[in-house]
């Protein structure tokens, strides 16, 4: 986030006027940006133009798109610009003010937004009956607008003139508060992270629970549905005992079809509902009591949740590995430099490569919420002409 990095490494060139010239930065930066461009402009373009993508989950996809192609428009060009000049500002400082309040700013809209998909996630997991997937709701809206609202109050400090001190080298762009580092570090991971893992530990013990009540409610039907049958049957024979004696069968019973004196309403009956009959009472089968017997909208509510939702939390250890994995190293690294002066030797290579790391995860989002839903693989596919 802050582009304080003084990188110096072996894959430099040095050119006339003895600037060193850092062309693996340029080279992967520009790379980073294209991809980060292009996958997020799938993502917009694929939720404004399909009518099925648009759902409440997915805008709060595209607000996380926005976010990182902001990113890659706004802030990543002067980076990998300064990242080439092997770390030096040549620029004025206004405009480096500029870039840090952008820098913040839109890497916690992309973390906030990251949090609210998993808030949006829990209601739609824990509150199915409450949760609308096919409308976007004044709640969804509030979600959004507050994400972008918290990233400009935190990111605000910087264009207000916080970083002009009188320490201040005007050859290096950077955050010039380490206080600021710190506050921003905490409001912008350190609150928001434990927030989501709480969430997704709330939702996998829902679901899990969820699933563990319906496996037994689905070994209980199964058994009372094989004894209903079993009744059934003993009545089917004695109805055709009683039509059809043994010793003179009457012809006019001849060539009808014996399930034609099965019961119609066996049609009817699945592995997922049993007549009510069969649930009333709570019988004890081999000493393992089953009830059928739910609250009113319980059948709803596991229908809906088994379904689009609980295929979505199958990508959700993905989405938590990745953006643990690209964004801890980044703010653990910079506020240690903070708080461990003296004792931590923290080298701005390390800087650097946590920094580019962190933005790394903007490219990587529209993969993991894209990649594994397959309704938005097909749109990509007609985007970008692929679709046979």
């Amino acid at each position: 986030m802050a582009n304080d990095t003084q990188n110096q490494t072996q894959d430099t060139a040095t050119g006339g006027s003895g600037t060193s010239y850092n062309y693996l930065a340029l080279f992967f930066g520009i790379s980073l940006i294209v991809i980060i461009i292009l996958g997020n402009i799938l993502v917009c373009l694929s939720v404004l133009t399909e009518r099925a993508l648009k759902t409440a989950t997915n805008y709060f996809i595209v607000s996380l798109a926005v976010a990182d192609l902001l990113l890659a428009v706004l802030v990543l060009p002067l980076y990998v610009y300064s990242e080439f000049l092997g770390g030096v500002w040549t620029l004025n400082t206004y405009l480096c003010d500029a870039l840090m309040t952008m820098d913040v700013m839109l890497c916690t809209a992309s973390i906030f937004n990251l949090c609210a998909i998993s808030v949006d996630r829990y209601i739609a997991v824990i509150l199915p009956l409450k949760y609308n997937r096919n409308h976007f709701s004044m709640r969804q809206l509030v979600l959004i607008a507050a994400t972008w609202v918290l990233s400009l109050v935190v990111a605000s400090p910087v264009i207000f003139g916080l970083n002009d001190v009188a320490s201040r080298d005007p050859r290096f762009c950077k955050l010039e508060d380490d206080n600021f580092v710190v506050y921003s570090s905490v409001c912008s991971f350190f609150v928001p992270c434990p927030i989501m893992l709480l969430l997704y530990y709330c939702m996998f013990r829902g679901l899990r629970k969820w699933s563990i009540g319906r496996n037994r409610q689905l070994a209980c039907s199964q058994r009372k549905f094989s004894f209903s049958l079993k009744g059934i049957k003993r009545d089917r024979r004695e109805k055709v005992n009683y039509l059809m004696p043994s010793l003179s069968p009457d012809p006019a019973n001849q060539g009808v079809p014996e399930n034609d004196l099965i019961p119609t309403q066996l049609d009817s009956i699945s592995d997922l509902e049993v007549p009510e009959k069969v649930q009333e009472g709570n019988p004890e089968e081999n000493g393992v009591k089953c009830s059928l017997r739910s609250p009113k909208g319980s059948r709803s509510k596991s229908r809906r949740v088994s379904g689009r939702e609980r295929k979505a939390m199958k990508v959700l250890p993905i989405v938590v590995g990745v953006f643990l994995a690209c964004w801890t190293p980044f703010f653990v690294v910079h506020v240690m430099k903070v708080l461990c002066t003296l004792s931590c030797d923290i080298g701005s290579t390390l800087i650097s490569v946590v920094t580019w790391l962190g933005y790394v995860n903007s490219a990587v989002n529209p993969i993991i919420y894209t990649a594994f839903n397959i309704e938005f693989r097909r749109v990509f596919q007609k985007l970008l002409g692929c679709q046979t």
